[in-house]
This record gives C-alpha cells, sequence and structure tokens, in this order.
C-alpha cells in the first residue's frame, strides 16, 4: 500500500520520521511516499487535501479539519517552545511596524493576531529567510520559528515577546503548534495503522537518538550540532509521542470559537 506523507525538512520531523522512511521499523506494508516541504507549503496542500497524511499548523487545521483528523502522534507541543517577535535593536515596533510571518495560516500567525491584533501590516516570508529581512530592513520585526529561535542573538537581533510564553501565561496550558493529519476518507483501519507506524517511528527515534543524523544534518538549515540537538529537544517530548489529555485539551483550548468541536478531532 502506497500512502503519501508530507512533513517538514525541519530536525524535529527528520528525527521523528527517520526510521519511517528508511524503514528501520516494521511500517506493516506500508510503503510511505515522502514529500517534504516548509509548514508553509504544507498548510496550503492540506487546504487541497493533497496529501493522506500531512504535518499542519493547528492554526491551518481550522481549514481543513472536514478533510483530515489529527492522530495521536507526532505532534509539535510543549512549554517554552512558541514562536519568538523579534527586531533589530535600534528599530521602535508599534502598531504600524512591518511584520514577516511564516505563513498565513501557521499557528505562529494565528498567535500574533491574537496578542498582536492591530498589527496587520504582514509579509509571508520562508521561514529560513526572516532573520535576513528583518536585518536588511525589508520588514521592521519577524516570527522566528524552528532553528532561528536559537540564532537570531547572535545576528544581533533582540527579543520583543515570546508569544509562546505569553499563550502559556494566559492559557496555564502547553503551546500545541503543529501536529500530524490523516485523511478522514480512508478507512478506520489503515488510519490507525498509519498512527501505530508512526509511533513506533518516534519510539525508535528517542531509542536511537544518533541514527537519524545525517538525515537531519541533510536538511537542517543550520547545520550546528548543538543547535540541531536544542531544536530535537524543545519540540519532541512525551506530547510528541500521545497527545494525551492534556495535549489533546490544550488544541481544543486554542481553536475553542471555532465550532470544530461538533466534529471529531481527534483519531
Amino acid at each position: 500500500m502506497r500512502i503519501t506523507f508530507g512533513f517538514s525538512t525541519c530536525p524535529n520531523d527528520t528525527f521523528m520520521f527517520d526510521a519511517l522512511v528508511h524503514k528501520k521499523i516494521d511500517t506493516e506494508g506500508i510503503d510511505f511516499d515522502v514529500k517534504l516541504a516548509d509548514i508553509e507549503k504544507l498548510n496550503k496542500w492540506s487546504l487541497q487535501a493533497r496529501l493522506d497524511i500531512t504535518k499542519v499548523s493547528y492554526g491551518a487545521f481550522l481549514l481543513c479539519n472536514d478533510k483530515y483528523i489529527i492522530i495521536d502522534s507526532g505532534s509539535a507541543l510543549g512549554n517554552n517552545c512558541g514562536p519568538i517577535l523579534v527586531k533589530n535593536k535600534n528599530t521602535v515596533f508599534n502598531k504600524r511596524s512591518s511584520i514577516a510571518i511564516p505563513g498565513k495560516n501557521t499557528t505562529a500567525n494565528m498567535l500574533c493576531s491574537f496578542f498582536y491584533p492591530e498589527n496587520v501590516n504582514k509579509k509571508v516570508v520562508l521561514f529560513s529567510d526572516i532573520e535576513s529581512y528583518i536585518i536588511s530592513g525589508k520588514v521592521d520585526a519577524g516570527l522566528l520559528i524552528h532553528e532561528n529561535r536559537f540564532t537570531y542573538q547572535k545576528k544581533g537581533l533582540e527579543k520583543i515577546k515570546d508569544l509562546g510564553e505569553c499563550w502559556q501565561e494566559k492559557t496555564k496550558s502547553p503551546i500545541p503548534l503543529g501536529g500530524i493529519v490523516v485523511k478522514r476518507k480512508l478507512e478506520k483501519q489503515i488510519q490507525h495503522k498509519i498512527q501505530r507506524v508512526i509511533k513506533r517511528s518516534i519510539n525508535y527515534a528517542f531509542n536511537n537518538p544518533l541514527s537519524s543524523k545525517e538525515y537531519v544534518k541533510s536538511y537542517a538549515q543550520e547545520i550546528d550540532d548543538l543547535i540541531i540537538e536544542k531544536h530535537i529537544d524543545l519540540y519532541v517530548n512525551k506530547f510528541s509521542l500521545s497527545l494525551g489529555k492534556k495535549g489533546k485539551e490544550s488544541i481544543i483550548k486554542m481553536l475553542e470559537g471555532y465550532n470544530l468541536t461538533s466534529k471529531n478531532m481527534f483519531l
């Protein structure tokens, strides 16, 4: 059975799914046709229901929940791992400031709109280019995700606000960034098989952390081993193995008010 699976090139995803991609585990007869892309492209593809399984921002899930359902494993969810709003040290940030965002339907942009509703001057920029856009003055500020949250200070940028911290202070919940979703139209037994294989891949990654090193580094934006390790440690945790009650509650809390609770969100 051939199944299309899209996830990002970021270290947390390549770390978790290396064993699945390279068949270091039992894939239960599934041949995964892997499509790697940045999160904004994956979000756009999810609106078209292009892939059978895909990583998606929880912000984008609002727009594709009729096509996909969230599986229990593979999420990026945790504490102190949210997007960071940064600027040049000599820039005055106000409601008229322009902000580079990693995608219109990303959770990062959802949080930015929540905490800075008056800042509507936004520019969609590939996440790995946002630092350079700020440094060159193309924008006044930017939302950093993934590896860039570990490098901005060395490049002379300063934090305006950690939106993940803001979320946790307001809700007392871990922040849900993105998750793995599977097409609703697939048979339930296939959906559950996919869920088992993904969890098996993540378990393998935890038990064999060096096994994926070559695969992770081949796609990482920052190739420094320490930064890669920090990235993985931040985004891959107990919620990646299983959302559990607390993880599901945090996702529901983020999406409440969008009338999604009438449709079952979780496999």
